[in-house]
């Protein structure tokens, strides 16, 4: 997993409530286990027309937002099924970061185990930088500092869990973090190897 430090980026806004895993990410393009390639298919059935054109008022078929790392959203973001493959389809799309006034709490979890930040604002603060989006400028979003700046000197300050935010800086996802007791892990079966032979 790619570490996490600081994102740059003109931000998209999507202003639509209850955005769930289904939108992201259609059932026909489920039958993949890579993680790569879903870009191309996400919010498939609001990107494109019938014809399989884009549709140019889509805020993600439009210059900048096309180029965007960091998405803003509105509440219950990524409700629905718990399918891990919209979180693959936002990170191969490009996002990094994602903002909202609130979460499905899988989708929540899965963004952080994927190298996703997902954060968490007051709704005042989405309509801040969702107004801001509009003038085509970059924010900052520093996850060490827990920081969103975007050129006023008011950085908008956020939480996120120790453990998930120490995951991202370092790169770790779930076989990340096993590897890293790696050492551990084989004393233990060598061990295990003395105290009960016939189980080997």
């Amino acid at each position: 997993m790619e570490k996490f430090n600081t994102i740059k980026s003109i931000p998209a806004y999507l202003p639509i409530v209850n955005v769930d895993t289904d939108m992201m990410i259609p059932k026909q393009f489920l039958k993949t286990i890579k993680r790569t390639g879903l870009g191309q298919s996400l919010f498939f059935e609001m990107r494109y027309d019938n014809s399989g054109k884009p549709i140019e008022s889509f805020t993600l078929n439009q210059k900048p937002y096309n180029k965007s790392t960091i998405l803003i959203g509105e509440k219950n973001f990524g409700c629905g099924s718990s399918r891990e493959h919209a979180p693959w389809a936002l990170l191969d799309f490009g996002f990094r970061v994602i903002i909202a006034p609130s979460f499905a709490d899988i989708f929540y979890n899965n963004c952080f185990k994927n190298g996703i930040l997902a954060i968490i604002l007051p709704e005042e603060k989405i309509k801040e930088l969702a107004d801001f989006s509009k003038t085509k400028k970059e924010i900052e979003v520093n996850l060490e500092q827990q920081k969103i700046t975007k050129g006023d000197n008011q950085p908008i300050e956020f939480d996120v869990d120790p453990f998930q935010k120490e995951c991202l800086i370092n790169g770790l996802d779930d076989i990340g973090i096993t590897l890293k007791k790696s050492e551990n892990i084989t004393k233990f079966i060598s061990n295990q190897k003395i105290k009960t032979p016939w189980l080997f």
